[in-house]
């Protein structure tokens, strides 16, 4: 498959530099779209832009003559660890003191209060807590993604600057991020949501910046997180964010499709989802959203097969999506199979397999254990190797009965209320005839 469906280039503009680099290990490991020596030369001219200086020196070996020369990175290492030394020792005078047993239990939830204690009794000022993100931020642009987390936090429970605070946040999701810390990292997005809801951002049009860069950063989470396909859900389909995603990044309808695919109890939300999609196909489509629109827009099966072949390629070359490739097919093909006994009383067991894309013993074996699984009432005739669906067609009569069944207790309810309010208002207009009357006997007196 061509690089047509590859979203690395159109996902990379939101990324930090950091997240990028697993994207481009995935297509360099698989051997995908591009060839290794340009994925190599690009993993090169994005390290230049960090201080990951091992990093570094090791892909400017495999440049070979390409690169710089050893004297020009060893100088650079250097520059970069004497930077380090100095930042870390002015952070270490700030953690000294707040890692004190006294001070921690001296600190309460208000963060004026703990910076008010801190420099009446320590003269510790913002600046130096400042020093906090600082040697956060430089862990992080040198690879150490666990002690730039530990520091960027330690920074936002001191700090009062919203504006570093949010940049802080960002940070630390990314560093969870890269050490595969994923709990954290959840947590992480849930909070950071939070932030940019809440913000006052100087344009809407920095809002809706924020808003794209927090759809794809939490992919990665989500796709390796236990509940995180549910919080795909959830998440995107929210109206800031699903008009996000149709204003800014319609490519992200994958892996909400995915989300939903993968996920039978969200079933209730596939109506929701085909109106996204077809409202969005002017501007984006892949095998993944053609796939759905084939099976409930257009019920053509021929080509929900044809895509369905073509997701299974899709997904295997898609750095989020590879681990539910086997999980989207089988239920891909669960609801192949409901669409079309839903529309069909006889169904050939051989043309159904074919639909699924496979052979016919393969589909005679699945489709009897789904209508095992999905109690679906149907049975199997082997003579003729045909499903014949048992539907039960209510009358019409039958449909008025069940609709108006309440209907003469929904009237009592009603009558009564209605009684109720009528009685109300008697009493109302009872007590103020009342209290006219004995103002008109104290006027008389």
């Amino acid at each position: 498959m061509s690089a047509q469906y590859d979203l690395t280039s159109k996902m990379i503009p939101f990324l930090d530099i950091h997240l990028v680099f697993p994207l481009l290990e995935f297509l360099e490991i698989n051997e995908l779209y591009y060839s290794p020596a340009s994925l190599l030369n690009a993993r090169y001219e994005l390290s230049l832009k960090t201080n990951m200086i091992d990093f570094i020196e090791k892909l400017n070996g495999d440049l070979k003559d390409a690169g710089e020369s050893p004297a020009a990175v060893e100088l650079k290492r250097e520059e970069i660890l004497e930077k380090l030394q100095a930042s870390q020792a002015e952070a270490q005078k700030v953690m000294d003191v707040i890692e004190n047993p006294d001070v921690i239990a001296a600190l309460r939830q208000d963060k004026l209060q703990n910076l008010q204690f801190l420099k009446d009794n320590y003269g510790m000022t913002p600046e130096m807590i400042q020093t906090l993100y600082k040697f956060g931020q430089f862990q992080y642009s040198c690879g150490n993604y666990g002690g730039a987390a530990d520091m960027l936090y330690h920074y936002r429970v001191l700090s009062t600057d919203d504006t570093l605070g949010l940049s802080a946040l960002w940070g630390k999701l990314a560093s969870e991020i890269l050490v595969g810390n994923w709990e954290v990292a959840f947590e992480a997005i849930q909070e950071l949501k939070e932030n940019i809801d809440k913000t006052h951002f100087a344009s809407p049009l920095h809002q809706l910046e924020q808003r794209t860069w927090f759809l794809h950063w939490s992919l990665f989470v989500f796709f390796n997180h236990p509940k995180g396909r549910d919080a795909v859900i959830d998440l995107f389909f929210q109206p800031a964010y699903i008009n996000t995603i149709q204003t800014s990044c319609p490519w992200i309808l994958r892996y909400l499709t995915a989300a939903v695919i993968t996920n039978k109890r969200r079933k209730n939300l596939l109506k929701d989802l085909v109106k996204v999609i077809e409202h969005e196909s002017y501007q984006y489509k892949d095998p993944v959203t053609e796939f759905v629109e084939a099976l409930y827009v257009n019920f053509d099966f021929e080509l929900a097969k044809k895509k369905l072949a073509e997701c299974e390629e899709v997904l295997e070359n898609d750095f989020f999506l590879v681990s539910i490739q086997e999980e989207f097919i089988q239920n891909a093909r669960c609801f192949i199979s409901e669409t079309y006994c839903r529309i069909h009383q006889k169904i050939d067991i051989a043309e159904l397999s074919q639909t699924l894309n496979m052979s016919k013993e393969e589909g005679e074996k699945w489709i009897v254990n789904l209508i095992r699984d999905t109690r679906v009432d149907a049975k199997i005739d082997y003579q003729e190797n045909t499903v014949l669906m048992n539907t039960n067609n209510t009358s019409v009569y039958q449909q008025i009965i069940e609709r108006t069944k309440g209907l003469s207790f929904r009237s009592q309810v009603l009558a009564t209320s209605i009684d109720k309010r009528e009685s109300a208002q008697a009493k109302v207009k009872a007590a103020m005839a009342q209290h006219q009357d004995k103002s008109h006997s104290n006027e008389s007196a």
